[in-house]
């Protein structure tokens, strides 16, 4: 049987590139479409014709984030026409499919017109629903002194009308799945499909300092992912060689935020290739990821992958991937005095540590790698064109 022919969009690389290897192994993939520029592409083991870009807009709005240059109407601005943009491209140049697959934000025009040549259409979300999201982000910029909306309105539309239109919306965690369901999307029109990780990088390949307590973050350092609430429950911790380790790049709004704020100990790291990234959560006696809202945080597997106990919390995607006391703990959103009380407990329990760090590399086997991922969307793909895999 002819395999069922995938086209992608994705304004960035995320998950879609490990996906977009998938079906070509598989023998599905027509093309993917990005915002990313093409030569920082040569090392994603993908035939260069298939792949295709229109990097202008998105190329300058992530020069202007590398650089730390703060304007929320620029952001806005910049990320609106990107996607835009993007989608138009796809739309005018979409070759022949039976499946097109499109990030959600860029992907309306090319779904429609897949749709009308027969074609299924997946929108794929990675976070949770995008008027849920805005709702709990603004909350959380209101309670620390930030006005405004957190979404652009325009993308909260077009994101509505993909939802809408779409054949079928992929999620990666159950978190993700009820946020939908509690906006009104039903249930039957989701599917869930968590990430892949990459075990043959995240490993474990060092070990903890023996008399410290490193406590590692790796991600944006934002509102959006509890990074107030960590610095409060680290500073709650009680221990002698205490350190806490901010890996990722320091967004405007946070950097204004932290002037004057005590930070005793606390390290920000930067930015850090995948290697090097492997090795400093190797090296971490926890893992925290204290998200106000995420569909589901790859670091956590990543982490999990390298032996490294975790903490997460409910909206985090963590309980898709740790059993509350098992591999780490998961918390409430938003409650310092749980990520602290967890921590004490950790930095206390020597044996325990070792028990859950024996379990992450365990939960990490079974929860499986990109070839798992693609395996199940290729399932689906597969349903939705009525075809057998």
């Amino acid at each position: 049987m002819t395999p069922v022919r995938i086209v992608q969009t994705s304004i960035g690389k995320f998950h879609h590139f490990n996906l977009a290897r998938q079906f070509e192994a598989r023998g599905m993939l027509a093309a993917l479409f990005t915002g990313y520029p093409r030569w920082k592409l040569k090392a994603e083991g993908l035939p260069s014709e298939k792949i295709q870009t229109f990097p202008w807009l998105q190329t300058l709005y992530m020069t202007k984030c590398r650089f730390g240059v703060a304007s929320r109407w620029l952001d806005w601005e910049l990320a609106w026409w990107a996607n835009r943009t993007l989608d138009a491209y796809a739309a005018a140049r979409l070759p022949a499919c039976e499946t097109f697959i499109g990030l959600s934000g860029a992907g309306l025009r090319t779904g429609r017109a897949a749709q009308s040549c027969g074609a299924k259409y997946i929108c794929d979300r990675g976070s949770s629903h995008i008027r849920f999201q805005d709702k709990i982000l603004s909350d959380e910029m209101r309670h620390w002194g930030f006005r405004g909306q957190a979404v652009d309105p325009r993308m909260i539309a077009t994101e509505e009308a993909e939802y809408a239109a779409a054949d079928f919306i992929t999620v990666p965690s159950e978190f993700s799945r009820r946020s939908f369901i509690a906006m009104g999307v039903p249930g039957e029109k989701l599917r869930k499909i968590p990430y892949g990780v990459e075990r043959r990088l995240f490993r474990p390949v060092a070990e903890p300092e023996r008399h410290a307590f490193d406590v590692l973050a790796v991600g944006q350092i934002s509102f959006r992912k509890g990074i107030p609430h960590l610095l409060e429950a680290f500073r709650k911790l009680k221990h002698p060689r205490k350190r806490l380790r901010l890996v990722g790049p320091v967004q405007p709004e946070m950097r204004s935020w932290l002037r004057g704020r005590n930070l005793e100990r606390v390290e920000f790291v930067g930015r850090k290739p995948q290697p090097e990234l492997a090795e400093i959560m190797s090296r971490a006696q926890v893992f925290v990821l204290p998200s106000i809202e995420e569909g589901f945080g790859l670091v956590l597997a990543e982490a999990m992958s390298c032996g490294c106990p975790v903490i997460a919390t409910e909206n985090s995607g963590g309980p898709d991937m740790v059993t509350d006391g098992v591999e780490g703990f998961i918390v409430p959103i938003r409650n310092p005095g749980a990520i602290a009380a967890r921590l004490e407990c950790l930095a206390q329990d020597g044996p325990l540590r070792a028990r859950m760090s024996q379990a992450c590399l365990e939960r990490a086997i079974r929860h499986g790698g990109w070839n798992k991922y693609g395996e199940s969307f290729a399932v689906l793909c597969h349903e939705l064109t009525g075809q057998s895999n």
